[in-house]
């Protein structure tokens, strides 16, 4: 059996969360400025924006501002949990938990609404299952990991008030 010290600390199994953490704010970044970026740069903003234009659509407007509010939400998330993780804050574990529910919520909620917009516009293109694919098999190991693992719960406890510290057993990672 292992004694608690050897389960605490950023080991075992959270070096891969760590991986993924650090990465995550990077993989955006790279995904979503040539995304986003021409379609203010190249003249499609104006022309699905603009009242009277041949290509004008109604509420895309809404809809990416909408993504790339909740995106820039998700970069900002996205950081704050490399600063939770590196400094084994409590709250990392809660934190990790909402972003992964959060996306997973919003990437089927964001392809209904493109489809609501764009009725042609197929509801789950390849990228779209790939992200959700990516994401809920990203949740359901990662989740119930958070939610029961004793290296986690030894782990992030900075910040924690004194007399919430959580109780463990002995246990595995």
């Amino acid at each position: 059996m292992s004694d608690n010290n050897d389960l605490k600390g950023l080991g075992g199994w959270l070096i891969l969360v760590g991986i993924g953490v650090v990465i995550s704010p990077f993989r955006l970044l790279a995904t979503l400025v040539p995304t986003y970026l021409p379609i203010f740069e190249d003249g499609t903003w104006e022309a699905l924006t603009t009242e009277g234009s041949e290509y004008y659509t109604q509420y895309f407007d809404y809809l990416l501002i909408g993504e790339i509010f909740f995106n820039g939400l998700m970069i900002l998330s996205s950081l704050a949990l490399i600063y939770l993780y590196f400094s084994k804050h409590y709250f990392f574990p809660k934190l990790y938990i909402i972003i992964i529910t959060a996306s997973l919520v919003f990437i089927p909620l964001d392809a209904w609404l493109v489809t609501l917009i764009f009725p042609s516009e197929e509801m789950f293109d390849m990228e779209t299952l790939r992200e959700f694919g990516r994401t809920l098999i990203a949740g359901l190991i990662w989740v119930p990991y958070m939610l029961v693992s004793q290296r986690v719960k030894l782990t992030f406890t900075n910040g924690r008030n004194e007399n919430s510290q959580p109780q463990v057993e002995a246990g595995t990672d």
